[in-house]
């Protein structure tokens, strides 16, 4: 007691304020500290569980650019695929549009012959008549006498008949 009374301490005052001291320290343990050490332990977890969530979602980006990836790439074969069978089809139509315009064309042709040969038949039977008739009146005006009608058609059609042989 000697020490402390040799540098003018008070040892009740001492004694009090180590008293109030740990007193101090057991209230602010419980009351503050506690509180302080769980808000700091809460935004620790709330940070830590933050950052999980943004590896997480992180992640969910890189899945989700990967599959967007995968559905744009699916697309393009899809488009690709529909392209080849339009083309495909283009051609087949192409072809039958070709087959369709040969075959019209072909009856158009066989059509126009016909129409002719039936055009050159008439055309020879006429030209047949007038050289029958021009072939009697020579013969008429050469013989010197006048042939009738009905004489005339009879000789100039066993003429044909011998003349077509």
């Amino acid at each position: 007691m000697a020490f402390f009374e040799a540098f003018g301490v008070d040892i009740w005052k001492l004694g009090f304020q180590i008293i109030n001291f740990l007193l101090l320290l057991y209230l602010l343990n419980r009351f503050l500290f506690k509180r302080v050490l769980g808000m700091l332990d809460d935004r620790q977890s709330k940070i830590s569980q933050g950052l999980e969530d943004a590896e997480t979602a992180a992640r969910d980006r890189e899945l989700a650019r990967a599959e967007r990836e995968a559905a744009l790439a699916e697309a393009r074969r899809e488009a690709e695929a529909m392209v080849q069978r339009a083309a495909k089809t283009a051609e087949a139509t192409s072809a039958d549009i070709l087959a369709e315009a040969k075959a019209s064309a072909e009856q158009i042709t066989a059509r126009a012959r016909e129409e002719i040969s039936a055009e050159k038949e008439k055309a020879l039977a006429e030209i047949r008549g007038e050289v029958a008739d021009l072939a009697l009146e020579a013969a008429s005006k050469l013989i010197g006498s006048e042939m009738d009608a009905p004489k005339q058609r009879k000789l100039v059609q066993q003429f044909l008949a011998e003349n077509r042989n």
